[in-house]
């Protein structure tokens, strides 16, 4: 998405008047800024609506990659990134987002407008693993699916072939529950 497309407020327009543009149908909201009306909502313009709220050496997962990857109409409130760069890292001031660990490594994230986000596969998996603790992480994890159900299969040949795992049995359980949710 080009850059010139993308309103965030307080940038080239305050957030008053983003809001009155909005009022009169000129720009929608879009994640974290503000897209003119007719803009597609793509992968690349979820991406670069929250590009600003990632913070520098992070990139998307769980929630806030599922969402950019198509799964719901609103952003989670607070973005879920991981590690791209070695070292440890603290979010500044202005960043409210809950870091996961490990890193995310190379194969499992893809650059999408200038953002590093999990791949679907990888978050996927990170939520149906993590829906057992996280039950929002299913609620997620079912629209995604909504979105990309050729996914499911490769989830569960991906858990199939897991080590144990803290989660793995609720994982394939939830996987199942979903499949007969969707063909009834």
């Amino acid at each position: 998405m080009h850059p010139a497309l993308l309103y965030l407020p307080g940038t080239r327009l305050s957030l008053p008047e983003l809001t009155a543009a909005r009022l009169d149908g000129h720009v929608v909201e879009l994640g974290d800024a503000y897209v003119p009306a007719d803009t597609v909502e793509g992968v690349d313009a979820r991406a670069a609506s929250v590009a600003a709220g990632i913070p520098d050496r992070m990139g998307a997962c769980g929630p806030t990659a599922a969402w950019i990857h198509g799964a719901g109409l609103l952003p989670p409130p607070v973005h879920h990134v991981r590690r791209i760069a070695e070292g440890r890292f603290r979010p500044g001031v202005g960043h409210a987002v809950i870091v996961h660990e490990p890193a995310l490594e190379p194969p499992d994230g893809v650059q999408i407008s200038g953002v590093v986000v999990a791949t679907p596969l990888f978050t996927g998996l990170e939520l149906a693993l993590g829906a057992s603790t996280h039950p929002v992480y299913a609620t997620w994890l079912v629209r995604l699916l909504e979105v990309m159900p050729s996914l499911r299969d490769d989830l569960r040949e991906r858990l199939g072939s897991l080590p144990r795992r803290p989660g793995r049995a609720q994982a394939r359980a939830l996987l199942r529950a979903d499949q007969e949710v969707v063909t009834r």
